[in-house]
C-alpha cells in the first residue's frame, strides 16, 4: 500500500517577495553609494536630489528598427515624449531583469526573452526640478513586429511606433523636446550600448 503525503499549509507570500511588493508600493529604489553599494531611497527623493541610483533600459528591435514608446501625458516628468521601448527603475530587493521583464509586461503588455548589453551612467535635468541620475542596465531583444502582440497601457503609453536610428536621430536634431532627455543621451552614445 503506498503511503500519502500530507498537504502543508500554505505559508503565502514569501517574505522576499513581501519585500519587493512593499518596496514597489512604496516607491523605493536601489540608489548607488560611492563604495559601490546599494541603498534604499525613494524613487522621488533620489530624482530631486540627483543622487545615483539604478535603472533598466529596454530596446526590442524588428531588422533595423526599433519599437519606440510616446510616454502619457500624465507621467511625473516627460510626458508626451518618445522614448525607447520601455524604462524603469528596480524596485528595492527585486533584480534588474526582473525590473526589465515586469515593466515591459506592464507598459507595452508583452513578455520577450531580454539579453543584457551594456551598464552605463548618465546625469539629465528631466524637467520639473527632478533629474536623472542613473547607473542603467540596458536589454535588448529581436521581435517579428507582425507578431508581437503590443497591448499598450493607456496610464503609460500614448502610442507606439518602430523607427530606425537614422530617422529618429534627424526627427532629434529637429525637433529634440519631442524626446525624452535619456532617449536623446542614448541615441548620441550609441556606440557605447552594445546593442547591435
Amino acid at each position: 500500500m503506498g503511503g500519502s503525503i500530507a498537504a502543508q499549509p500554505s505559508t503565502g507570500m514569501s517574505a522576499a517577495l513581501k519585500e519587493r511588493a512593499a518596496a514597489r508600493a512604496a516607491n523605493v529604489i536601489p540608489a548607488v553609494a560611492g563604495d559601490g553599494s546599494l541603498f534604499p531611497i525613494d524613487k522621488m527623493e533620489a530624482h530631486r536630489s540627483g543622487v545615483l541610483h539604478q535603472a533598466v533600459s529596454v530596446f526590442v528591435f524588428c531588422g533595423n528598427e526599433m519599437l519606440v514608446q510616446r510616454r502619457a501625458a500624465a507621467k511625473y516628468h516627460c510626458g508626451r515624449q518618445w522614448a525607447n521601448t520601455c524604462c524603469t527603475h528596480p524596485s528595492w530587493g527585486e533584480t534588474l531583469a526582473e525590473a526589465a521583464q515586469r515593466r515591459t509586461f506592464e507598459e507595452l503588455g508583452f513578455s520577450i526573452p531580454l539579453v543584457p548589453a551594456r551598464v552605463i551612467t548618465y546625469a539629465t535635468p528631466v524637467g520639473n526640478h527632478l533629474f536623472e541620475h542613473e547607473r542603467v542596465q540596458l536589454y535588448r531583444a529581436t521581435a517579428d513586429k507582425r507578431h508581437l502582440g503590443i497591448a499598450a497601457n493607456a496610464d503609460e503609453v500614448m502610442e507606439t511606433r518602430w523607427a530606425t536610428r537614422e530617422k529618429l536621430q534627424t526627427e532629434i536634431r529637429a525637433q529634440p523636446q519631442s524626446f525624452a532627455p535619456w532617449f536623446r543621451i542614448y541615441l548620441k552614445r550609441w556606440n557605447e550600448l552594445g546593442l547591435q
